[in-house]
């Protein structure tokens, strides 16, 4: 049976890289959260590993994946990455074009051998235009909102909600309007609006559509 490419791109909270790392064990594929590769360099960036001013201290950055856990320089970092605080920092830095170029090598390699789902912003018009299976996920920013109150909450911290919906609004904004490679759904990518299923219900359609596909 072939392998092939799963690009799933889509806003923030839409739940991206929990229903691409279920279809990537259920495929026994890699998966990839090129989300947390983002977030990665910009934890890097507030410890001063490099500077805005000399990017090309990014050749010391080495961002990687041990057991679906985000590494920096050989660092289990989980835990730091996912702050409201980085997630922010990484919608910023996530436009810099020497940034894009430098994770987007590092995520063409670790697909050239397929059998791979990979989730994130670009993933099916820049960083694998070809692949076989693309998935564009979105929900309502409330929606969105709230699942990502319940998930900082659920971390022990203490979220706003009206906070974390203009938060969710203004990334939207920024990863929509960005010059370089900006959040936007490929012309072949198969639109799956979450607001109102379960993720049973998106998991048995993804499923249904990845199994299409491979035959």
């Amino acid at each position: 049976m072939r392998r092939i490419i799963v690009a799933i791109d889509g806003y923030s909270s839409c739940g991206k890289s929990t229903i691409a790392k279920q279809l990537a064990e259920y495929a026994g594929y890699t998966y990839v959260d090129t989300g947390a590769m983002y977030r990665a360099v910009a934890l890097a960036l507030q410890e001063g590993l490099f500077s805005p001013e000399q990017l090309d201290g990014l050749q010391g950055v080495r961002v990687g994946f041990t057991n679906n856990h985000v590494t920096l320089n050989g660092v289990d970092v989980e835990d730091k990455i996912r702050t409201l605080e980085i997630g922010n920092l990484a919608s910023q830095v996530s436009p810099v074009p020497e940034i894009r170029r430098f994770l987007v090598a590092q995520q063409q390699a670790m697909g050239a051998a397929k059998g791979i789902v990979m989730d994130g912003r670009d993933i099916g018009t820049v960083v694998f235009p070809d692949a076989e299976l693309k998935l564009f996920l979105t929900a309502s920013a409330e929606v969105r909102a709230k699942r990502r109150y319940d998930e900082l909450a659920g971390k022990g911290q203490s979220p706003v909600y009206e906070e974390v919906l203009a938060d969710v609004r203004d990334r939207d904004y920024r990863d929509t309007h960005r010059a370089e490679s900006p959040l936007r759904q490929a012309p072949d990518a198969i639109l799956i609006d979450n607001s109102e299923m379960t993720r049973e219900e998106q998991m048995q359609r993804i499923i249904a559509l990845f199994n299409e596909r491979i035959r």
